[in-house]
């Protein structure tokens, strides 16, 4: 895990009180060596600079950071990007089964193999 990472977590959900998860999230992804320059980030996106400031130090989402971390543990997602492929319960949307793991950066070839097997799955 980069070194960054958390507080980067945690700064995304800062900039998501402000309605900006996507542009932050795009904006470290972009520039990954600049994650000790959270605030040039929120400044770039345009985020109310002192507000992101005072999120960010208040340490506020570092329980649902940690809870995150968690689940991804357990659920065998040790990095980014992982991608999940699931169902959702028709009876509980909140409830997924989960059906394959892709772990990294991988072509396209390789999403078409895992689908076209899920879906053949599926089918039987």
């Amino acid at each position: 895990m980069h070194k960054l990472a958390f507080k980067a977590a945690e700064a995304s959900q800062c900039a998501r009180e402000q309605g900006k998860f996507w542009e932050m999230h795009d904006s470290m992804m972009a520039d990954q060596e600049t994650l000790d320059a959270l605030e040039s980030h929120a400044e770039s996106i345009q985020l109310d600079v002192a507000q992101f400031k005072a999120c960010l130090n208040s340490d506020k989402y570092a329980d649902s950071v940690l809870q995150d971390m968690a689940l991804a543990g357990k659920l065998g997602v040790s990095g980014t990007p992982s991608f999940l492929l699931a169902l959702t319960d028709p009876e509980d949307p909140s409830k997924v089964k989960g059906l394959h793991l892709l772990r990294g950066a991988r072509p396209f070839t390789v999403f078409k193999q895992v689908l076209d097997q899920v879906i053949e799955g599926a089918g039987q």
